[in-house]
């Protein structure tokens, strides 16, 4: 338990001696609970050479992010629907957005850090391969059994963004990074491994399947893959008929049930609401994301990530070429396998970069 924060006062705020971020900093100790991360314990994987006077650390992650390589590529890269003709339908980026959106919206209700939330929800998804879930499992077919779009986001700000160098954020949010994901697994998983030492990670797990659970239930049904009359009634009754209904449903949940317990924070969302959730999630993995027409379309993508992937081991050059291209460092050996950077490239590609690149080598260049 954290001792009792002084509250905070005008005098504090108007010390000459404070530069923004310092006065910042002393207000967070009096309006965050205290479950919530303060910027000022905050770690950066390598010290900073420079500290800034108005940002807090978590400030300056999140826009790290937001101005990195990476995040720009995320609006060319699949939610559920490849490369959509559609203008409303969602991309990997608007995704991302959702997903900080309700994060911060959760943060803020519960008095926790809303940057620290706001940077993890927007890096979560960095590392995602093109054609969505259908480029993760070929990289898992092709290159190894236990890469992961969260590990590889990791990688991204680690060392791969900045033509190598990365982008140094801190503990905290490269924490919550790593365990933001939960693929068919408990949306709120016990094991303590599983989870973000931060409460803020915590809540940006959830945040991020409900964005999900919503926006392609939304997307499903304007691509007319499932029509309203097939979601289950329990999903209508409880959860609502909307999508702003259901957002809203599932967030207030999350906020009114959790609370301490025996000194822990504990997320809980409901009995009524939880398996509501849980069974629009199966209803989505069954008649959405497994159906013939989103199926059929990700083993076409998986094709072109297998060809790309084996062009480029037998090619060093091209690849080299193509990470310079891309921004990225080229590869070294005393840093990487060369399997390693050519995964690297290939989940760092956006939908269209790997269709464009593929039809260049493998398909006939006409003459006329």
């Amino acid at each position: 338990m954290k001792a009792k924060k002084k509250p905070y006062t005008k005098k504090d705020a108007l010390n000459k001696n404070l530069c923004i971020r310092e006065q910042f900093q002393i207000r967070e100790e009096s309006f965050l609970s205290e479950y919530g991360t303060l910027s000022a314990t905050a770690k950066r994987r390598n010290k900073e050479k420079n500290i800034c006077n108005i940002r807090t650390p978590f400030q300056l992650d999140r826009d790290c992010i937001v101005y990195s390589n990476s995040f720009r590529r995320l609006k060319y890269k699949t939610q559920v629907f490849l490369s959509p003709l559609g203008d409303h339908y969602r991309t990997r980026l608007t995704h991302t957005l959702e997903v900080a959106q309700i994060s911060r919206t959760i943060a803020r209700a519960m008095r926790l850090n809303e940057d620290l939330a706001e940077a993890i929800a927007l890096a979560h998804d960095l590392g995602h391969p093109p054609f969505g879930h259908g480029g993760e499992s070929a990289l898992i077919e092709i290159h190894s059994p236990h890469f992961a779009h969260a590990y590889q986001s990791l990688r991204v700000v680690d060392s791969l963004e900045n033509k190598g160098k990365g982008l140094n954020l801190t503990w905290e949010v490269r924490d919550g990074i790593l365990k933001h994901s939960k693929g068919f697994g408990n949306i709120i998983p016990a094991s303590p491994g599983e989870t973000a030492i931060t409460l803020e990670g915590r809540i940006v797990r959830v945040a991020d399947i409900i964005a999900y659970l919503n926006h392609d239930l939304d997307d499903a049904l304007r691509a007319k893959v499932i029509s309203p009359a097939d979601v289950p009634d329990i999903c209508i009754k409880k959860l609502g008929k909307t999508h702003s209904q259901r957002a809203s449903i599932m967030i207030e949940r999350l906020v009114y049930n959790s609370g301490p317990q025996n000194g822990k924070f504990i997320l809980d969302m409901g009995k009524d609401t939880f398996h509501a959730m849980t069974i629009l999630r199966k209803f989505l993995y069954d008649k959405v994301y497994r159906s013939p027409g989103v199926h059929n379309e990700f083993i076409k993508a998986k094709k072109i990530v297998v060809g790309l992937y084996s062009y480029f081991l037998n090619n060093p050059d091209a690849l080299q070429k193509e990470l310079e291209k891309m921004e990225m460092a080229p590869w070294d050996s005393s840093k990487n396998s060369f399997k390693r950077s050519v995964c690297d490239l290939i989940a760092s590609m956006t939908d269209r970069y790997a269709m464009n690149l593929y039809s260049k080598i493998f398909l006939p260049n006409p003459l006329i």
